[in-house]
């Protein structure tokens, strides 16, 4: 990639990574899946008048929102709502590239390489490594959470893989039409009216600004620029920057939360993207008779 690309890449993974942080911020006194909900009505409206739908069935674009937006950021939201520190939050999502391998290999046959199998072997190291040193200021629910979060993920990863449609700006705001009404009847179901509307009488500014950062700057202008820079660089040169992520949510959580992790947390994260890196690497080129290998690259894109 040249240095423009470079310097664009790395602030979208600055934007998400930074967006784990707002999301703490923003949701104090109001219920995890009404925000999710909120997030998500503000990222269909009003692009989808401006933006065309996908070339793909509405099943699959239903398919991807359930998995990619609705489990994965209901999880995920749920989860910090528990108790689960923003920079620990991103570092566990990117679990989500050991269960894209996992569920390729057993759903679509794609088995991985051996290098992706090490991969996956020191990804699962680092994230039990987490789990036992997460010092007890985490739950065992609040960690769950989030990797029910990357393993939706990783779920719609395969679907979107399986599907053939390309990920892309016109994909997230579609997809994201079967998001908000399911949320707001779980909120409803969870939470209760009248919860609900203390949150919508009470909605701060916080919440406000938070909102337009997570649904304008990390879903539309990330993904848009993202799978600008997919369209004319090599997805090995891109992905790996997602990585930055994790390492400015930490980052910032410290600096602005005071949300120190702890050794344990700092080895089994370092261990984690170690993994993921070694399970990114592309494989090499498969012989005419040997069936495709899962291409994580690929499936990292359709995000």
């Amino acid at each position: 990639m040249n240095r423009r690309d470079s310097l664009l890449a790395a602030l979208v993974a600055s934007i998400w990574g930074f967006n784990f942080v707002v999301i703490d911020w923003g949701m104090d006194g109001i219920p995890p899946l009404l925000f999710v909900a909120i997030r998500f009505a503000c990222v269909v409206f009003p692009a989808i008048l401006f933006v065309a739908k996908p070339d793909a069935p509405w099943r699959v674009i239903a398919a991807v929102g359930v998995f990619m937006s609705l489990g994965q950021f209901g999880f995920l939201y749920v989860s910090m709502d528990a108790g689960m520190p923003p920079g620990l939050a991103a570092l566990v999502l990117q679990a989500q590239v050991i269960f894209t391998i996992l569920i390729a290999a057993g759903v679509l046959r794609e088995l991985p390489t051996p290098t992706q199998a090490v991969g996956v072997t020191v990804g699962a190291v680092g994230l039990a490594v987490v789990a036992v040193g997460r010092g007890g200021h985490v739950s065992v629910v609040a960690l769950s959470l989030c990797l029910l979060a990357a393993l939706s993920w990783g779920i719609g990863n395969v679907v979107s893989r399986a599907s053939g449609v390309k990920g892309g700006l016109s994909l997230t705001v579609w997809s994201a039409v079967v998001v908000p009404v399911p949320l707001l009847a779980l909120s409803f179901a969870v939470d209760g009216p009248a919860a609900i509307g203390d949150a919508l009488a009470s909605f701060s500014w916080e919440a406000g600004v938070s909102t337009l950062y997570t649904a304008g700057l990390a879903s539309l202008v990330g993904y848009g620029v993202f799978n600008t820079l997919l369209s004319r660089n090599p997805s090995s040169s891109v992905v790996p920057w997602v990585l930055l992520a994790p390492v400015v949510a930490m980052a910032s959580a410290w600096l602005l939360l005071d949300q120190r992790p702890n050794t344990a947390e700092l080895a089994g994260g370092l261990l984690l993207i170690v993994g993921v890196l070694v399970a990114m690497r592309p494989p090499r080129r498969a012989s005419a008779d040997q069936p495709d290998l899962v291409d994580v690259h690929d499936l990292a894109a359709q995000r």
